[in-house]
């Protein structure tokens, strides 16, 4: 996957690692599978089927990193399922329209 998107012309950054802090003490890093052009987060997976745990965990993800959107690709069966999760501002909770980033076509 990495291959594909740099050959499409993707920046992708592999297990980037982010610092984690509780009550301005630190308890650890987060390291993501990818971040593609600075602004997705891709977490790849093999499971039966994406949960509430899956996109709850993306969200927090996403909260850590500053970014805004994340996508869920599950590998478990022949044809590629993916979720799309998006971080709610938090002014209004609202989801804001994001830019048209589609590394699925050419």
């Amino acid at each position: 996957m990495i291959i594909e998107l740099n050959r499409r012309g993707h920046a992708v950054a592999v297990q980037t690692s982010f610092p984690v802090f509780y009550r301005a003490e630190s308890i650890g890093n987060l390291v993501p599978d990818l971040i593609v052009d600075n602004a997705v987060m891709v977490d790849p997976k093999v499971v039966s089927a994406f949960t509430d745990t899956h996109v709850a965990q993306m969200i927090g993800y996403l909260n850590i990193t500053g970014l805004d959107l994340a996508i869920l690709l599950n590998f478990k069966n022949a044809r590629l399922s993916w979720k799309r999760v998006v971080r709610q501002d938090k002014r209004d909770g609202a989801n804001q329209p994001m830019s048209s980033f589609n590394f699925f076509n050419p």
